[in-house]
């Protein structure tokens, strides 16, 4: 990680999770400094990833995990049809439109985080090929995973920005003055 994560307060667990989740979060966000629209809708490399799908995928996967967690439906759900919508911004969106989302669902995360009674209350894991069957995860890994897929996500992101114009993820953290 190119930028410190600053120490919780003692014994603040869920403070300590939520720094690194944001840290994580702005990482992925300082890939789009300075380019176009076009720029970041690119495919620059052997994947289908771009900057701006990235973005919009992440917002998504974050809300996923948050409704999963609140036990409610989520908005957004994608289905077998629209799941590569997901990877890619569609008519009518754009980069601001995207990271606008993301902070409201960033927002909502914290707050409801640091609102749970305990990190050790759980919440059942979907029905999916890769989940064990009746499965249930705490709210302390909840954010564990969202450290680990947007920490994953941003390291595709930093290959795909250097491709375009050999911007790394140090000149970006200087440029956003983070």
């Amino acid at each position: 990680m190119v930028t410190h994560v600053p120490s919780e307060q003692s014994g603040d667990e869920r403070g300590a999770l939520l720094a690194f989740v944001e840290a994580q979060r702005g990482g992925l966000r300082r890939v789009v400094l300075g380019l176009t629209e076009e720029q970041a809708a690119s495919r620059p490399s052997a994947s289908e990833l771009s900057l701006s799908g990235l973005l919009k995928h992440v917002a998504e996967v974050e809300l996923n995990w948050l409704r999963l967690a609140q036990q409610r439906p989520n908005e957004k759900q994608r289905t077998m049809e629209t799941w590569g919508d997901s990877f890619r911004l569609v008519e009518g969106e754009s980069i601001p439109q995207t990271l606008a989302f993301w902070d409201e669902v960033a927002a909502e995360t914290t707050e409801f985080i640091r609102s749970v009674p305990s990190l050790d209350d759980t919440f059942p894991l979907p029905e999916a090929p890769w989940f064990p069957k009746d499965t249930s995860v705490s709210m302390r890994w909840l954010m564990l995973h969202l450290i680990e897929e947007i920490a994953r996500h941003a390291g595709h992101a930093d290959i795909i920005r250097e491709s375009l114009d050999g911007k790394t993820a140090f000149e970006l953290v200087a440029e956003a003055g983070a």
